[in-house]
């Protein structure tokens, strides 16, 4: 965009030399148009209306060639002095690129095999007033792809591509869960008790209610009210807030893929979660995208003690107290810090072991005490009934069988409280999803699947900013 502000200048003044001869740079009404892809499909001199974006122009004496592109793809139009006129074909060479255009003519085909409009007439439909990025040396800076996704999408064709994938990856989730029998719902985002998760919240402020609100942080304890009035199986696609740190996995706003199932226990999601993936996969490969991991192997379910034992060669086990977790972490060179097991253990487990975790995995194992909504192993009470989903060193999803016992559910809320308060954070107990409980939960079991993260491994982007049209950057002075 090399001296940008002198182009600015000159299209300024082309806007305006067009507006003193009665032509509108912005005109209210549109002619009717067909699109580019289906204007291809049609046969020799049909007469077709197109409209689009001017993105190439060869300008001759009594003639000129330009390329036309609208999402659909990209058409050529040839515009001859001798079907127009020396005014307009003067007024064609004056426009730029970038420009949005109506052409209507006869469609023909070049020596060169190439599908034509012969344009009979044309109208500008809107006016660029800043020249395009050029297609091969134009937004390479990351930051300033993120910042002006428009331009980005619009010259590289690479992250366009992804992007539109995103909405195949959410339309084929939809259409999985929905011939299952499960129902689409939506559950607040705004919350007075943000819960579901262990994260810091957003805070904001209701006038009206004179009271402090937070972006939720999942939808888990609304979706779970639902099975308490009867809906069976119901899904949530939607934005989740957490006030924590930036890295290429994590956005602060980022969308979840939340699942819930009665009748059901942790083993049903495994299968379900698989099911979900691999039918999202097909359905990228069955549009002609290529998919960057492959998911037809694998999908065992691996305990992450015997992971963790196999990767390091130091035994670890449930049965450890915190000061042992702690030595054989230092033994390890990771650092044993004073938080929890949990946490020691995660540090470990995400060193020596999740790199490696190339294949689709059901990692299992994980300590009741930190997993507060889950249910604990009828076989080993220390341990939760939940898995995580790894693929390609990722973790794109969590499930567990859902804790239903009012009395137990109270006890690990208080116990979270509890940790939260140690750690910084503040909050309330939701009395109300403890009362929903005490009216009948049925048994259960719920997935949620990180749908950037999941983009991200069939894409493979190495960023979540390249999978957010507009992911959260910092703000500019």
């Amino acid at each position: 965009m090399k001296d940008a502000g002198g182009q600015i200048s000159i299209r300024k003044k082309k806007l305006k030399e067009l507006e003193n001869k009665g032509i509108e740079g912005y005109p209210s009404r549109t002619p009717r148009r067909i699109d580019l892809s289906q204007a291809l499909e049609k046969s020799e001199g049909e007469k077709i209306g197109v409209s689009g974006r001017m993105v190439s122009r060869r300008v001759m004496g009594k003639a000129s060639f330009a390329h036309m592109q609208d999402s659909t793809g990209k058409m050529q139009v040839y515009v001859r002095k001798d079907i127009v006129g020396e005014e307009n074909l003067l007024l064609f060479k004056e426009l730029d690129i970038g420009d949005f255009l109506w052409v209507e003519g006869e469609l023909f085909t070049t020596r060169t095999g190439e599908k034509t409009v012969m344009a009979k007439e044309f109208k500008l439909l809107s006016k660029s007033l800043r020249p395009l990025p050029e297609k091969w040396h134009g937004l390479r800076d990351k930051e300033l792809r993120y910042r002006k996704r428009y331009l980005d999408i619009l010259s590289n064709s690479d992250s366009s591509e992804i992007l539109k994938s995103r909405s195949i990856v959410i339309n084929s989730i939809r259409n999985s869960l929905s011939s299952e029998g499960f129902i689409e719902v939506e559950t607040p985002v705004l919350q007075d008790i943000p819960g579901g998760a262990s994260a810091r919240p957003f805070k904001t402020y209701h006038n009206a209610f004179d009271s402090d609100f937070f972006m939720r942080i999942a939808p888990e304890l609304y979706l779970k009210r639902l099975l308490v009035g009867g809906w069976d199986r119901v899904f949530e696609i939607g934005k989740n807030f957490r006030n924590e740190g930036i890295s290429t996995q994590h956005n602060p706003e980022f969308t979840m893929l939340e699942v819930y199932c009665a009748y059901s226990d942790y083993r049903y999601m495994m299968d379900l979660s698989k099911k979900i993936i691999l039918s999202v996969s097909k359905t990228l490969k069955d549009k002609g995208y290529e998919v960057a991991t492959d998911l037809d192997r694998g999908w065992k379910e691996k305990n992450m003690w015997a992971l963790i034992t196999e990767h390091t060669e130091v035994e670890f086990s449930p049965e450890d107290s915190f000061e042992e977790l702690k030595e054989k972490a230092e033994k390890l060179q990771v650092p044993p810090g004073k938080d929890s097991p949990e946490k020691v253990l995660d540090r470990v487990f995400s060193k020596y072991v999740q790199p490696k975790l190339k294949e689709p995995v059901f990692i299992t194992g994980f300590l009741s005490e930190y997993s507060p909504l889950a249910k604990t192993s009828p076989d080993d009470r220390r341990i939760a009934e939940r898995f995580e989903i790894f693929i390609n060193g990722q973790e794109v999803g969590n499930a567990y069988t859902e804790q239903n016992n009012p009395h137990m559910q109270r006890k690990m809320f208080e116990k979270q409280l509890t940790d939260n308060r140690e750690e910084g954070f503040t909050g309330k107990m939701d009395l109300d999803y403890i009362e929903a409980l005490e009216y009948g939960m049925p048994p259960a079991s719920g997935l949620g699947i990180g749908v950037d993260r999941l983009v991200m491994l069939l894409s493979g982007a190495e960023s979540i900013k390249e999978v957010m049209l507009f992911p959260m950057l910092r703000p500019l002075e």
